[in-house]
């Protein structure tokens, strides 16, 4: 009998054990572990602050969407013994494998920042939206709020959903301009990128947006701690602004046990091959979704479009055959931009966003960079292909690999 072990069971471990049991033979056992059995949808903390979802929307058993022939451990991970091809859990058990999946993904770490989860404000004047306990006080925050300065902060990166940021500032601005409030907040975005996004197309076309809209754009501001007392952050070069309401992003880091198991880098992050997935340290270990350091966005679909990619890699490594395929970094994702629309992005390890139409040449029906309300469809629709489809491992209907069918290429 021979042994996989998957580390966790989010988007990635889901849909690395769907698949996988229906790929692999019954003389594999299959186990999966994870510290709880509530399975987030992630895309949903977003929505929640604003009212659109509720926080019981987001939540469902992991049990639910892992197949039959599937053992699941419900437990936390206290170290991987990568040479002794063994797993210690908090329980005190210890699973041994051939093979190791790791999908344990990133966390937010407001404990990293002086002032911010250990201030007297956390969670009274000071929220993130990255976790659900977050994103459902925020809610009430917004509620009661009826003027002020508000900042939108991203610590640094890398952090999950790139996007969420941007999507939340725009958000936010139209939250209040349907209140008929909108002219008695100040909104800006604080970023220590030097615009609004981190790939220049992109960043142009976000950046107009967040003008059109009357937003202001702090760059280069790099966050050295929360001034509880005074109500401001602070970077390190000294920079001040002031907030009434501030929504941050926290640092984000691997889980605890990549630092305690000498697998990750100085953020947590695995170190892994990036076309093939396959850690740089131990050939039978792989690391899918955003718990490696690949160089792409840690987002669902890179999760996606990764584990398509990896599956004939892992079915052609363990049987010691090359493996056929390279995956690309493919990363595709709504921005939700307020007033019922949203913009489209699609890009690699080597093409950044660009505008255009997606999926068919000049057809779409999706804008690239441009907004549109089937835009913003389509990003409410994922919720229902999120359980139904991308769980279970099916294949939607999007290239694997991106393609430059329908986008215009910067002269």
């Amino acid at each position: 009998m021979r042994r996989l072990l998957i580390l966790g069971a989010g988007t990635a471990g889901t849909m690395l054990a769907n698949i996988l049991r229906r790929e692999l033979s019954a003389d594999w056992a299959i186990t999966v572990v994870d510290k709880d059995n509530d399975h987030q949808y992630q895309p949903g903390y977003l929505f929640i602050p604003f009212g659109t979802y509720t926080p019981e929307r987001v939540v469902k058993p992991r049990t639910r969407y892992l197949p039959k022939g599937v053992d699941f451990v419900q437990t936390g991970i206290r170290k991987v013994r990568a040479a002794d091809n063994e797993v210690d859990l908090e329980d005190g058990r210890t699973l041994p494998y051939d093979w190791l999946l790791i999908a344990t993904g990133t966390r937010p770490r407001p404990d990293l920042t002086p002032g911010m989860a250990d201030g007297s404000l956390w969670y009274k004047k000071v929220f993130d939206f990255y976790t659900l306990e977050g994103s459902s006080k925020l809610h009430d925050a917004l509620e009661a709020f009826e003027g002020g300065k508000i900042l939108v902060q991203l610590t640094d990166m890398p952090i999950k959903c790139p996007v969420a940021p941007l999507e939340f500032v725009f958000l936010v601005e139209d939250y209040f301009r349907t209140r008929r409030i909108r002219h008695k907040v100040d909104i800006t975005y604080v970023t220590p990128l030097d615009g609004a996004f981190t790939k220049p197309v992109a960043s142009r076309e976000l950046g107009n947006l967040m003008t059109d809209r009357s937003i202001r754009l702090a760059s280069d501001f790099a966050l050295e701690h929360i001034d509880n007392e005074r109500q401001m952050i602070v970077s390190y070069d000294g920079r001040e602004l002031p907030f009434d309401l501030l929504v941050t992003i926290p640092l984000n880091t691997g889980q605890q046990y990549v630092f305690d198991s000498g697998l990750g880098d100085e953020n947590g992050f695995i170190p892994v091959d990036k076309q093939t997935l396959r850690s740089t340290q131990y050939d039978n270990i792989f690391v899918l979704g955003d718990a490696s350091n690949i160089p792409t966005s840690k987002a669902g679909a890179v999760a996606h479009f990764g584990v398509e990619t990896f599956v004939p890699n892992f079915l052609a490594a363990v049987e010691g055959k090359p493996m056929p395929n390279k995956f690309d970094g493919h990363a595709n994702c709504f921005v939700e931009s307020g007033r019922g629309q949203a913009l489209l992005l699609d890009f690699n390890y080597d093409t950044q966003p660009l505008t255009g139409t997606f999926p068919l040449p000049g057809i779409g029906p999706m804008k690239l960079l441009g907004r549109s309300r089937i835009n913003h469809m389509g990003k409410l629709a994922f919720e229902q292909l999120y359980w139904r489809m991308l769980l279970p491992g099916h294949k939607l209907p999007v290239p694997t690999l991106m393609s430059m069918a329908g986008k215009h290429e910067e002269n």
